[in-house]
């Protein structure tokens, strides 16, 4: 365990409470991989827990934000919740002084799994034995656990998808039966847990099960024809209409199907969508990555730096047109990459003196 965790647990202990890491971490850890997702759980009140820490961030229905050694960590009390609201969030919460109360309101068996400062495992609900058995089961009944908060099926998909588990029958029929609560729920919630999905080793069994489970139309994406590539690959391919993105992300999602449409292997369009961009819509396309790799590293130039030629020598107004003309008869080989070939075709081509 992390040691700045451990004073944490340490620091709320020694003030007479409970603490654990929940969830994410001891998961992890008994599934021997390395993890930094510590979420702290606690029969200290938020008051107690802001009168034990110097610096919080903030104390918002029971999870209160502290900053300690320069991190941040959430730190939950232990909580029963009353009845949810719009699939989403419970209408009230009430905290108690039992640890068993506070799991009972979890979602998945997997996720109730804590660990003490001392590095013990306290599992009270079985979670241990369902990672054993690759299993993503509901802590309670499944149709009462979906119907409180849509998301789950998502969630439930998403651990599937990334520890390579199978979903519960009764999930698995809950699931199926309740799906069409999905499409109540926000883009911006649904894309938080597909990221997840598209960005994992097992995507291509992700999408599988959402396409058993009839998710796709309430999802509105288009699984049809999917090839594993990266996660802005998969975005690409699913037609997401009424998802909102980032610039970032919108911009390679864009370049990627500008490419789909085009010849990959061209050796213009190597060179001004670049290796990743190429190599995901190879994938796409079918077409070899070696092949795509060894076509890229014999490109003449692979940016505008290899042009072997001071650019500021260009003066004019139509600096941005005459570049495009030297990519272009670079990369077809019409043009030596030579400083005075260079200069010999642009003045010869455009009558122009350069400097």
């Amino acid at each position: 365990m992390n040691d700045k965790i451990k004073e944490i647990l340490d620091m709320i202990v020694n003030k007479g409470f409970e603490a654990y890491v929940i969830g994410g971490y001891p998961r992890d850890y008994l599934l021997g991989k390395n993890s930094n997702d510590y979420d702290i759980c606690t029969n200290a009140h938020p008051d107690d827990i802001i009168s034990i820490f110097n610096d919080v961030i903030s104390s918002n229905y029971g999870s209160t934000k502290v900053k300690f050694k320069n991190n941040i960590y959430e730190i939950t009390t232990f909580r029963r919740e009353g009845i949810y609201i719009d699939n989403r969030r419970p209408s009230s919460i009430e905290y108690v002084n039992s640890l068993i109360d506070d799991l009972n309101r979890r979602d998945f068996t997997i996720n109730t799994i804590c660990m003490d400062r001392n590095n013990n495992i306290i599992d009270l609900l079985n979670g241990r034995k369902d990672l054993s058995n690759k299993i993503i089961k509901v802590v309670g009944d499944p149709e009462f656990k979906i119907k409180e908060d849509a998301l789950r099926i998502l969630r439930a998909i998403r651990f599937a998808t990334v520890l390579n588990f199978k979903l519960s029958n009764d999930l698995y029929i809950t699931i199926k039966k309740c799906g069409y609560l999905v499409k109540d729920l926000s883009y911006e919630r649904k894309k938080n847990e597909l990221d997840k999905i598209f960005a994992s080793e097992f995507v291509m069994y992700g999408i599988n099960l959402i396409k058993e489970l009839n998710l796709d139309k309430y999802l509105e994406l288009d699984f049809s024809d999917i090839k594993k590539t990266s996660l802005y690959g998969i975005w690409a391919q699913v037609n997401p209409h009424n998802y909102k993105f980032s610039k970032i992300e919108k911009n390679e999602i864009n370049k990627i199907n500008e490419l789909r449409k085009l010849n990959v292997l061209n050796n213009y369009n190597l060179y001004k969508y670049g290796l990743s961009i190429s190599i995901i819509v190879g994938k796409i396309n079918n077409i070899s990555e070696e092949l795509i790799r060894n076509k890229y590293n014999s490109l003449p130039i692979k940016n505008i730096k290899d042009i072997k030629i001071d650019l500021k020598k260009i003066n004019i107004k139509e600096k941005k047109n005459i570049i495009f003309d030297i990519e272009k008869k670079i990369l077809s080989s019409e043009l030596i990459n030579n400083s005075e070939e260079i200069l010999k075709y642009i003045k010869k081509t455009y009558k122009i003196i350069c400097s």
